[in-house]
């Protein structure tokens, strides 16, 4: 039976290779677990329970599974040290989950510190909308293997809000465009489409605009869907390779 650990800390970058100079290739927000494929004094080789990702995380004091009951419902959310609003000593991203072990007035009390309960929902809760809260993220910095409000990239931010939905996503453009089997043409395309090029995924937020995190003007966007296609077409010289509805 596999064993797994889950991260307590807001965010861990998981690399390439086991060393910090190596590129990031996605990242764990608190609450994700993960097993170890192996592991040196300063590095582990990581598996992420969530999708299957594979990558080096550094050796840190990392918990037990622990079994979620609520996940973080706004962009970020402040975690406190007493159950008022006196001493801010962390934030927490979206989607992030955390296992409640107390309760006191407007507040959970989680490991490390307490939380409002505002910021949060059960783990069980779905939006009947999956993106329904997706431009939280707007003007966020766009940050290659970025998943949290700090920083994201264009597929985290398909992947947070499908995972927060408790719906499975792959976390790369290139799974994703494989793993969503129903193909739309752009001329009948709605709101909550999901349009990709190759390296690139956006949104639909209705039949004229989009939003993505988009590299080149460096955080997240709302634009116009036929503006989007004809500049990447333009820039990158990409055309889209697939429009997918859940």
């Amino acid at each position: 039976m596999t064993r797994y650990l889950t991260n307590n800390y807001p965010v861990t970058n998981l690399h390439k290779k086991p060393s910090v100079r190596s590129e990031i290739l996605t990242q764990m927000i608190y609450g994700d677990s993960f097993s170890i494929l192996n592991k040196t004094r300063k590095w582990l080789k990581v598996k992420i329970k969530e999708d299957g990702y594979k990558g080096y995380i550094k050796n840190k004091n990392f918990s037990g599974f622990l079994k979620s009951t609520h996940k973080i419902n706004t962009l970020k959310a402040k975690v406190y040290k007493f159950a008022n609003k006196q001493k801010k000593i962390n934030e927490m991203t979206f989607g992030s989950k955390i296992m409640v072990i107390n309760s006191k007035s407007k507040f959970f009390k989680f490991s490390k510190g307490w939380i409002d309960k505002k910021d949060v929902k059960h783990v069980s809760y779905r939006e009947r909308n999956p993106f329904k809260k997706i431009d939280i993220f707007k003007n966020v910095k766009y940050v290659w293997g970025g998943k949290s409000f700090r920083g994201i990239d264009c597929s985290a931010l398909i992947q947070v809000f499908l995972n927060f939905n408790n719906r499975f996503c792959p976390r790369d453009t290139k799974d994703q465009v494989k793993y969503f089997k129903k193909n739309i043409k752009l001329k009948n395309i709605k709101k909550n489409d999901i349009i990709y090029w190759k390296g690139h995924v956006a949104l639909a937020l209705s039949n004229k605009k989009l939003i993505h995190a988009y590299g080149p003007m460096k955080k997240t966007v709302i634009m116009g869907i036929d503006q989007t296609i004809k500049m990447i077409e333009r820039t990158a010289k990409l055309k889209v390779i697939g429009i997918k509805r859940l």
